[in-house]
């Protein structure tokens, strides 16, 4: 089975849980267009796969160009997982965030969740960073969630 999380918020990420290990990428066009496309061959080849897509609005004071980058980014997402034929779900930040009792904390407690459990995955966006990505930390999240609830 395939769990995959994704964050699309502008510093967000994709993270894919399967038997081979766990992957994580910072938000890129052609990374996603090339990871669901691979997922979408193993659908094909009978493999099982589940999305945990985070539900995004816009929020109050955020600007109109970056609003609209938001939606463009989501809606580019649903795009792929459906040309993929990846089943999805939509999932609100607080239904996941509840699952780890993050309600109401920062991104660095996603942070320090994300590495608690899973030590040996870095969250780095490159190998330069000093700083780890909270987007890459919640689709790592996200994806756990998945795993335990969307099947």
């Amino acid at each position: 089975m395939i769990y995959i999380g994704i964050d699309p918020g502008k510093s967000g990420a994709i993270a894919i849980i399967d038997e081979v290990g766990i992957t994580v990428d910072p938000f890129d066009e052609i990374i996603y267009r090339d990871r669901l496309g691979l997922i979408g061959e193993r659908i094909e080849n009978g493999e099982r796969a589940v999305c945990a897509l985070e539900k995004v609005g816009a929020r109050p004071m955020q600007g109109v160009s970056s609003t609209f980058e938001f939606g463009r980014n989501a809606g580019f997402i649903e795009g792929l997982l459906v040309a993929n034929e990846i089943p999805y779900a939509l999932v609100t930040p607080q239904r996941w965030k509840k699952e780890f009792a993050l309600l109401k904390r920062d991104k660095d407690a996603s942070i320090a969740e994300a590495r608690r459990l899973f030590p040996s995955v870095s969250l780095l966006p490159t190998e330069r960073s000093r700083k780890d990505n909270d987007g890459m930390a919640e689709s790592l999240l996200i994806a756990e969630w998945a795993r335990r609830y969307a099947r």
